[in-house]
């Protein structure tokens, strides 16, 4: 059990600060470790192990699989890491705890038993605005064929998916967006109330 998982610890803003890192934590498939919350847990201890700092944590939430209908639930969260890798040392970091945890990546949107990704570093866009906003605008059918070839930051589906935001808004809910320039919370609050209502806390 992680030490960071007796409570919610809140960070009230996420300083301009390369170092702060938002990473969303999912999964719908048991491992070797055990179940999806087991998992979870596994990847919280391993990103401590190398090298990062848990300043805080949301609640584990059971939520629906995106597209509906496309695999179990799964058990999701959101951590704000202190660390000092570079965004692309990240990247590498979250694949290798994937992998060790039996992450195989086959195709896209598959059931998963881990799944980490960075949604946010600092304030950072990356590569750019107008490639940014691409993604950010690219309709669901062609999200489920095409993958970027980039680091895209923020992550580019971030603002209008319930199951980051509600955790989310746990740990960092005055992040501002730097294309919807809205913060965590508000992002939250604007997306449809069926979708929030079917992200629950894990009992």
């Amino acid at each position: 059990m992680s030490q960071v998982t007796s409570g919610v610890k809140a960070s009230e803003t996420l300083p301009q600060n390369p170092s702060n890192l938002v990473i969303a934590l999912g999964s719908n498939k048991s491992s070797d470790v055990g179940s999806p919350a087991e998992t979870l847990e596994k990847a919280l201890v391993e990103l401590e192990e190398s090298g990062a700092s848990i300043r805080g944590q949301s609640r584990f939430f059971r939520t629906p699989a995106v597209p509906a209908g496309s695999g179990p639930d799964f058990v999701n969260a959101v951590v704000l890491l202190s660390a000092t890798w570079s965004a692309p040392e990240a990247i590498t970091r979250l694949h290798e705890i994937e992998a060790d945890l039996g992450r195989r990546r086959m195709v896209r949107w598959e059931q998963r038993v881990i799944d980490l990704d960075l949604l946010a570093f600092g304030h950072e866009v990356s590569p750019d605005v107008a490639t940014l906003r691409q993604w950010m605008d690219l309709p669901l059918d062609q999200q489920q064929k095409a993958a970027p070839g980039q680091l895209l930051l923020p992550h580019p589906r971030l603002h209008e998916r319930a199951f980051v935001l509600v955790p989310m808004a746990e740990v960092v809910p005055d992040w501002v967006h730097p294309i919807t320039r809205r913060t965590v919370v508000e992002m939250r609050d604007a997306l449809p109330a069926d979708d929030l209502a079917a992200i629950t806390p894990l009992e």
